[in-house]
């Protein structure tokens, strides 16, 4: 078996993997199973995936269990009891101790004072907040890309098959920017059926080959609002965006797709120190 054999093969299980991972959330996920998954010993195959994706299986389990709790928090009335049971922590106190430990308060705090709280509006109804907006104008970008169906948190589905498959086939540069793109309304669509696609910036032409697709992003001038911390508080700034930015600026939208371009990446830092610039097209 050549090189690029083995890699192709390597490609295949990290898929199958990362694919196992984010579909189970909700169940015990043991690392021989993993691994059984994968076709090989836990001894090799952990070396393998943290060799790709920077850390343990364990690791990654781990934050995308807290990722999705972060958003229930948020978007949800479920009570952190139910939050906790659904992350796969044995009782409530082990739970709040882990959130605390990387979301800087515990979760009961966290749905009433976190970040996501700044883009509320006060009762006056307007947001007592106020957040830099930059204009910029750009030049079209070319993205590769892997493309995604369903709720916008759980888009790292397709990042991960994006880099799992990149450094599979040696294609994997530090130079590469993370973007993502969103193609629907999440007020319009239901979750199970928005599409949005994973993507990386190219520099030079990369085949398209399953499970890549191309995209290209247009050029002109976009209004970026720089968001720091959790993804789960996005929702927030687009509502911010549209509802007050937008009407206040006397500039309108232009027909073309927005997106976000992120600055730091999650297994790095924690996700209060999360950075995205958020692109609005302007006409």
């Amino acid at each position: 078996m050549n090189g690029e054999t083995a890699w192709a093969l390597y490609e295949d299980r990290l898929r199958r993997v990362s694919a196992y991972i984010h579909d189970h959330l909700d169940e015990e996920l043991d690392m021989d199973r993993l691994a059984e998954i994968a076709c090989m010993s836990s001894y090799h195959w952990h070396r393998i995936y943290r060799a790709v994706y920077g850390e343990t299986l364990a690791a990654t389990v781990k934050r995308l269990r807290l990722h999705r709790a972060a958003g229930d928090i948020v978007r949800t009335g479920l009570s952190v009891g139910e939050i906790a049971k659904r992350s796969g922590y044995p009782n409530l106190q082990s739970f709040n101790r882990i959130f605390k430990s990387v979301y800087g308060m515990p979760p009961a705090q966290y749905r009433k004072e976190g970040s996501h709280k700044a883009f509320e509006p006060s009762p006056n109804g307007k947001t007592a907040a106020m957040f830099d907006v930059t204009l910029r104008k750009i030049e079209p970008m070319q993205l590769l890309g892997v493309p995604h169906i369903g709720s916008y948190m759980q888009i790292g589905k397709a990042f991960e098959t994006l880099f799992g498959t990149l450094y599979a086939r040696r294609l994997a540069k530090p130079t590469m920017r993370m973007v993502g793109v969103y193609l629907d309304d999440p007020d319009l669509v239901p979750a199970e059926r928005l599409r949005s696609i994973a993507c990386v910036t190219m520099e030079d032409e990369i085949a398209a080959a399953p499970p890549f697709e191309h995209r290209t992003l247009d050029g002109g001038e976009y209004a970026v609002l720089r968001h720091r911390g959790p993804y789960a508080d996005m929702h927030k700034a687009y509502q911010w965006l549209y509802a007050e930015w937008l009407p206040a600026s006397g500039r309108q939208l232009r027909d073309s797709v927005m997106f976000e371009e992120y600055l730091n990446n999650p297994r790095d830092v924690s996700p209060t120190e999360l950075l995205t610039d958020i692109h609005m097209p302007l006409a």
